[in-house]
């Protein structure tokens, strides 16, 4: 996270950081420090890009995954092809509105159709 939270400040600042230790940053080819206290100002936002991430991964891969039931020769009955429809729509729209990790953190996850 701490190197994740300095690239956010500066994103071509060259670093090395021992044991995973804020403490413990040398700074490399004359990037200017930056303060401790600024890094950690940066980890809510990182947490968040984190979370968002990960949930953003899961979708895309239900989206994939669910790609065949877009196909013009797939054998769904209309009823299943909508249901189908409306779980991929509300996938796309999954992230729309989250502004916090815990809002990531409970979304509710649309379920599976059958079929």
């Amino acid at each position: 996270m701490i190197e994740k939270a300095i690239k956010k400040i500066n994103p071509n600042a060259q670093f090395t950081i021992n044991a995973n230790d804020i403490n413990q940053i040398t700074w490399l080819n004359g990037t200017t420090p930056i303060p401790i206290a600024n890094i950690q100002a940066q980890f809510p936002i990182v947490e968040f890009d984190m979370a968002m991430e990960d949930l953003r991964s899961k979708r895309n891969k239900d989206l994939q995954d669910s790609d065949w039931t877009q196909l013009p020769d797939n054998t769904l009955t209309s009823e299943q092809r909508n249901a189908w429809m409306q779980f991929r729509t509300e996938l796309r729209n999954i992230t729309n509105g989250l502004t916090t990790v815990e809002q990531v953190k409970n979304v509710d996850y649309p379920d599976k159709p059958n079929g």
